[in-house]
């Protein structure tokens, strides 16, 4: 029986990722609808697994649990403080409720109720919650004042889920909502982008080291400018302009790098660090290096898929490029040197292509349903997609965390 996870995150008031729900999945069915050791047992040897791969970054947790898992201690392979333990109804039944629920908060988990009734169910947990999930989608007015009101009473902090719409994400962050969840996240994250790519600064700096060591590595500046999304856009964008006049479009990193010439690419670099400040956040950027790795690596298990593997991982990279330009993914292809192919799948969502790129975003939401489908329209075992998520969130964070450490301080160990 195959387990997948995938990770929705969580933004504070600031815009930047605080925590990540983790969405889990058995090929079986719902892990949380099943009642048995096994069950229990499969979670367990999943979320250690993950604990060992960094796959929370540091991060909390939130998870939602059955009564049955919480009987059987399943939480506890979390250490408490990076754990938030929800509650739905089917705990509060539950005859043991308050003492299940005592004996976590006693051992210092935190506890969020998802929504709220004024019942005695409701009433008699208050006071051991920590925080009030709310779901935003169809809410009225009225809803909201009291679920506010319940919170100011009780010192709970409120999370705001299923925020899928720009007014949603607004009418979260004007009722004061501590917490945001939902595919609106995006929004937050690009609230301050401008339209002129910028690059993400610490992975710029060491750009800017590597192209002018005495003898440049290629390798290591394709790889570089390969992660961040802004740096192959603006790269590709050049090198296919007309100052340059190629019979052939061209749409490899490296391909552009041998007919750009070390001192045109040292150019290059010197112009770009007068784009000003940094106004995109670099959790967009990690989303697209991650998409990237996930497409690219799974395009090799999907028989007669019609991308090359570099293109593959443009697939990946550009499924953001509207929301870095803020314009119709149309306009932001126009330019790119990229097949059509790869434009109909990241425009209109059509053949094998539109299908992986449909894939990856409903893997990412948690939407199970989807991913299965079109799995089965890739031809590609669920075991085989679970297992190249995992992977291409354990390559981002170690490849990020190297690129994001301070320059100066991994510049001077040398």
């Amino acid at each position: 029986m195959e387990n997948y996870i995938a990770r929705q995150p969580i933004v504070g008031s600031s815009g930047s990722i605080v925590a990540y729900e983790l969405l889990y999945y058995q090929e079986a069915g719902n892990a949380f609808n099943a009642h048995d050791a096994n069950t229990a047992k499969a979670i367990v040897q999943f979320f250690n697994q993950l604990d060992e791969a960094s796959f929370l970054e540091g991060k909390e947790a939130f998870l939602t649990f059955t009564p049955n898992l919480l009987m059987q201690n399943i939480p506890r392979v979390f250490d408490p403080s990076k754990l938030v333990i929800q509650i739905e109804d089917s705990v509060l039944v539950h005859p043991v409720a308050r003492m299940m629920l005592q004996r976590y908060k006693k051992q210092g988990y935190r506890l969020a109720l998802v929504g709220f009734q004024f019942n005695s169910r409701y009433m008699d947990v208050l006071s051991m919650v920590d925080l009030l999930r709310i779901n935003l989608e169809n809410i009225t007015q009225e809803q909201l004042d009291t679920f506010r009101s319940v919170a100011a009473e009780f010192n709970l902090k409120l999370i705001a889920y299923n925020v899928d719409t720009t007014e949603l994400r607004e009418l979260a962050e004007s009722a004061g909502f501590d917490y945001i969840q939902g595919k609106a996240v995006a929004e937050v994250a690009r609230a301050k982008a401008q339209k002129t790519p910028q690059h993400l600064k610490a992975n710029f700096f060491r750009l800017m080291a590597a192209v002018t060591r005495e003898e440049p590595d290629l390798d290591e500046i394709s790889q570089l400018i390969g992660t961040d999304v802004t740096l192959t856009f603006s790269l590709l964008k050049m090198v296919n302009s007309s100052y340059f006049a190629l019979p052939n479009r061209v749409k490899e990193i490296k391909q552009a790098l041998t007919i750009l010439g070390l001192g045109q690419l040292r150019q290059w670099i010197y112009l770009l660090s007068f784009g000003g400040e940094d106004d995109l956040t670099d959790e967009l950027i990690k989303v697209s290096f991650q998409r990237a790795v996930f497409c690219q690596n799974l395009s090799q298990s999907v028989p007669n898929f019609p991308l090359a593997f570099s293109e593959s991982y443009m697939l990946g990279m550009f499924s953001i490029l509207d929301q870095l330009l803020d314009v119709p993914m149309e306009d932001a292809l126009s330019s790119l040197p990229i097949s059509d192919e790869l434009k109909r799948g990241l425009i209109s969502h059509d053949g094998l292509c539109g299908a992986m790129y449909l894939l990856t975003i409903a893997y990412e939401q948690g939407e199970w349903g989807q991913v299965n489908r079109y799995a089965e329209q890739l031809q590609l075992p669920l075991n085989v997609i679970g297992q190249q998520y995992l992977e291409a969130v354990c390559y981002v964070n170690d490849t990020w965390s190297n690129l994001t450490e301070p320059f100066e301080s991994s510049n001077n160990q040398k």
